[in-house]
């Protein structure tokens, strides 16, 4: 996390978002310097993804965003006083975490939007447990 993001953050984020995820067909931001940079807007154009931009003083436009901001600011930063920005760091990415990886979200049927997976692994004693149980519930072989 940083103070603020210029257009080569812009695009290193966006260039891992496309890399990972694939690229979208639109992208909807506010005016911001950072998605009106001639570089931000050339790279868009040629990979091929147009950009949809809110209009000033229209925050609705954006729901998402403004749903995001809002539970952002209710469950932390209205409760916290941040005396340094490495404080700022850790306490905003733990919330990205639980926000992310446990708080279920209506939307998506009080699921969380990236649960943990559940590692077992083969060392657990409840692996053997796991592996018993399925080797139990299969169908006796024919032969």
């Amino acid at each position: 996390m940083t103070r603020r993001f210029d257009a080569d953050a812009v695009l290193y984020r966006l260039t891992e978002l496309f890399v990972s995820r694939r690229p979208p067909d639109y992208i909807r931001s506010d005016n911001g310097p950072e998605f009106t940079a001639r570089a931000v807007r050339e790279w868009l154009s040629r990979v091929k993804v147009k950009t949809l931009n809110i209009e000033p003083g229209s925050p609705w436009e954006n729901g998402y965003n403004e749903s995001f901001n809002g539970k952002l600011r209710d469950e932390l930063l209205n409760g916290e006083i941040f005396y340094t920005l490495k404080e700022a760091q850790i306490l905003i990415e733990r919330w990205r975490r639980e926000y992310n990886k446990v708080s279920p979200h209506s939307a998506l049927g009080y699921r969380p939007p990236a649960p943990e997976p559940i590692q077992v692994t083969p060392r657990d004693p409840g692996y053997a447990m796991l592996r018993q149980d399925l080797w139990l519930d299969l169908p006796p072989i024919l032969t």
